[in-house]
C-alpha cells in the first residue's frame, strides 16, 4: 500500500503547484481555503479529474480552453497584464501544438515527453514553434470580395474593381435564369443566350459590389481606369447604365455621380521611390459615422421559441436561441430539463421513465421517429433486423448500450398502438396505419406587426378556456415566423399535426395522467405551438386543396409525451381544430387589428 499511497502525495501535490500557478490565478486567499477547507479541496480534486477524462477523449486543446473557460483565464489575462494579448496568444498556440503533437503520439507520457523536450530545445522544431502575432488587426490583409462577406475593415482599398470578365463562347455550358428563376443550361453559344448569360453575370457582379463598398469602417478607396469595356463592369454599369463610357468623359461622369456627397474624385499620385515614414504621434482615428436617416422597419425571422413567457407558474432566465434546424428546436424546448444521466437499474422494456433527460436524448428519441417516419412506419416496424442495427449505431456513440433492448421495445410499440386522435369521435390511429404524412415539415408565415398578446389572448380563448396558464411578454413579431412540425399526417380525410415530446414528467406511469398532461401542456405554452402549427396547416391545405373547408379538413393537433407511451392514454394530449381561432390567428397575421375583451368592453 506504500507506493499507491506515495502515488497519490506526489498527484496531489503536483496539483496544488498547478494550482498555485499565474496562468489559473487563484489568490493566496484562495490557496489557503483550500488547505483548511476538505470539501473545497475534494472539489478541486474531481474538477481536474475530469480535465483528465475530457484530455483522453477529446485532446488537449479542449481541455485548454475549458480550464480558460472555467478559470475566466482571458479576461484576468486581458485585464490585469500589459502583455495579455501576448500571453493569451502563446496560452491558445501552446494547445494547439499539443493538440497536433497528441495525433502523432502514443500515450499522455509520449506527450509530455514531447513537451519538455521542446522546452529545452525551442529550435528544433522549426516555424510551428514561432511566436504568433497577437493580433492581425493592424496587417494589411488581401481577401476577395466573395471572403469579405459579413466582415469589416478600418480601410478598403479596391485597386481593380473596374475589371470584369465578360461571358464568352469558351465557357460552355452557359448558365442563367429564367422568368421564374430556374436554373437553364446551355450549350449552344450564341450571341442571344451570350447576352443572357452575361446579363446574369452583370447582377452577381453588381451584388459583389455591394459587399466591397460597404466593408469599411472609415473609408474606401476605388480605382479606376477607363478600359475598354468599362460600362460592362459592376461599376461602369453604375456611373452610366451601361452606355459606353469615353475616356474623356469619365472624369465629369464620376463627378456628377457624386455630386452632393462626401465622395472626392481624384487623381492618382504619381509613382515615385520615396517610402513612407510613420510618425511616432498620429492622431486617432474618429468613430465610424452613424447614418442620420431613419432606419428601415424592424424585420426579423423568429420561432416558436421567440414567444417567451412571463407570469407566475414559468419564468425564463434568458432570451431563447432561435433554432435553425428542426433538431435545434426539438433541444431548445427542453433546455431548463435536468440533464440527468441516469443509469438503467434493470432492464424494463417498453418505457422510458429512467431514460436520460435533457437536450441531447430529446434529440436522440425524435431522432429515432424521424428514421421510422423516413423508412415507413409500418416498413419500419415490420423489419426488426433493420431497427436493431440502426438503435446499436446510435446508442453506442453515446454509451447507452444498456438501453439497446428497451428502446428497441419502446419503439417497436409505439409505432403499432393506436394514438388516440382529437376528431369530435375521438377515433385512434396507428402509426403504422398511416399512408399519407410528412416528417419534419418546415413552414413559414409572414408576419406583419403582428402583436404576440393578441396570440395569446386568442390561444387562451379557444384552447382549454378558463385555465391558468403563463402569459406572453409584449412584444411584436414582424418578417416571418419559422417552425418544424415533428408530423403532418391525413387521416380519413381529416389532416392532424403531431409534436413529439420528451419531457419528463414523473417516473410512473400514473404521470402521465390526463391532468398532469393539461398542466404540462399549458407550463410550456405548448398550445401556443399547437395553434401555430395548426395555422400553417391551414394555410397549406387553403392553397394546395382543391374546396378546402377548415370544418371538413382540419382534424386537430396531437402532442405526445414519449415517456407516458405505457400509460392509459399513450401519453397524448390531443384537441380538434378550433376553426374561429384558426381564421383570427390567419387574419391577424395578414395584419388584421385585434381588439382584447377588455379592450372592447373600455369601448
Amino acid at each position: 500500500c506504500a507506493e499507491p499511497l506515495a502515488s497519490s502525495r506526489q498527484a496531489e501535490a503536483h496539483l496544488r503547484a498547478a494550482l498555485a500557478t499565474p496562468v489559473l490565478g487563484l489568490s493566496l486567499a484562495d490557496l489557503d481555503h483550500l488547505q483548511q477547507n476538505e470539501l473545497a479541496w475534494e472539489g478541486r480534486v474531481e474538477q481536474f479529474s475530469h480535465y483528465h477524462r475530457l484530455w483522453q477523449r477529446q485532446g488537449v486543446l479542449p481541455l485548454v480552453r475549458r480550464m480558460m473557460v472555467d478559470f475566466d483565464i482571458p479576461a484576468r489575462l486581458l485585464g490585469e497584464f500589459e502583455e495579455g494579448e501576448r500571453l493569451l496568444t502563446d496560452l491558445l498556440h501552446l494547445g494547439e501544438l499539443l493538440q497536433q503533437a497528441s495525433a502523432e503520439l502514443d500515450g499522455e507520457h509520449a506527450l509530455i515527453r514531447f513537451l519538455y523536450e521542446a522546452i529545452a530545445d525551442p529550435e528544433s522544431h522549426g516555424d510551428s514553434h514561432k511566436l504568433r502575432l497577437e493580433s492581425d488587426a493592424d496587417l494589411v490583409k488581401v481577401v476577395t470580395i466573395h471572403k469579405s462577406k459579413g466582415l469589416e475593415y478600418p480601410l478598403v482599398f479596391l485597386p481593380f474593381i473596374a475589371n470584369h470578365r465578360p461571358v464568352s463562347d469558351k465557357d460552355i455550358p452557359l448558365r442563367w435564369h429564367d422568368a421564374h428563376g430556374n436554373l437553364q443550361l446551355s450549350l449552344n453559344a450564341d450571341e442571344e443566350t451570350q447576352a443572357t448569360a452575361d446579363r446574369e453575370r452583370l447582377g452577381e457582379d453588381l451584388r459583389k459590389l455591394y459587399v466591397a463598398l460597404t466593408r469599411a469602417r472609415h473609408a474606401t478607396w476605388l480605382g479606376l481606369a477607363p478600359l475598354q469595356g468599362l460600362e460592362n463592369s459592376a461599376l461602369g454599369y453604375l456611373i452610366s447604365g451601361g452606355k459606353m463610357i469615353a475616356p474623356a468623359e469619365l472624369t465629369s461622369a464620376l463627378e456628377a455621380l457624386v455630386q452632393g456627397s462626401e465622395i472626392a474624385v481624384s487623381e492618382p499620385p504619381a509613382p515615385t521611390a520615396q517610402r513612407l515614414a510613420l510618425s511616432e504621434q498620429s492622431a486617432a482615428l474618429g468613430h465610424a459615422r452613424t447614418p442620420t436617416r431613419p432606419a428601415k422597419e424592424h424585420w426579423w425571422i423568429a420561432s416558436y421559441s421567440a414567444l417567451r413567457l412571463s407570469g407566475t407558474l414559468t419564468a425564463p432566465t434568458a432570451t431563447p436561441l432561435e433554432p435553425t434546424t428542426a433538431q435545434e428546436a426539438t433541444a431548445f424546448e427542453v433546455l431548463d430539463e435536468p440533464q440527468e444521466l441516469s443509469q438503467l437499474a434493470q432492464q424494463e422494456t417498453f418505457h422510458l421513465h429512467k431514460f436520460p433527460r435533457g437536450p441531447g436524448p430529446g434529440t436522440f428519441l425524435h431522432g429515432l421517429l424521424e428514421w421510422a417516419g423516413r423508412q415507413g412506419f409500418a416498413a419500419a416496424a415490420n423489419d426488426q433486423d433493420s431497427l436493431n442495427d440502426m438503435l446499436w449505431r446510435r446508442v453506442q456513440l453515446r454509451g447507452w448500450q444498456a438501453w439497446q433492448e428497451p428502446l428497441a421495445g419502446w419503439l417497436s410499440a409505439l409505432l403499432t398502438t393506436p394514438l388516440p386522435l382529437a376528431a369530435p369521435n375521438q377515433q385512434s390511429v396507428a402509426l403504422t396505419e398511416l399512408t399519407s404524412y410528412q416528417v419534419e415539415l418546415e413552414f413559414w408565415l409572414a408576419a406583419q406587426r403582428v402583436n404576440t398578446q393578441a396570440i395569446d389572448a386568442l390561444v387562451s380563448k379557444h384552447l382549454l378556456p378558463g385555465v391558468e396558464r403563463p402569459a406572453l411578454d409584449a412584444d411584436t413579431l414582424n418578417g416571418m415566423l419559422k417552425g418544424f412540425i415533428d408530423l403532418a399526417f391525413e387521416h380519413q380525410g381529416r389532416f392532424y399535426v403531431l409534436d413529439w415530446k420528451s419531457n419528463y414528467l414523473g417516473p410512473n406511469d400514473s404521470d402521465y395522467e390526463p391532468d398532469a398532461l393539461r398542466h404540462a401542456l399549458l407550463a410550456k405554452r405548448y398550445d401556443l405551438q399547437a395553434a401555430l402549427y395548426l395555422l400553417a396547416m391551414h394555410r397549406l391545405l387553403k392553397a394546395r386543396l382543391p374546396d378546402y373547408d377548415p370544418h371538413q379538413h382540419l382534424g386537430g393537433s396531437m402532442t405526445v409525451f414519449l415517456r407516458g407511451s405505457r400509460s392509459p392514454g399513450r401519453g397524448v394530449f390531443s384537441e380538434p381544430a378550433p376553426v374561429e381561432l384558426i381564421e383570427a390567428l390567419d387574419s391577424l397575421f395578414a395584419g388584421a387589428s385585434f381588439s382584447s375583451p377588455a379592450q372592447e368592453a373600455t369601448v
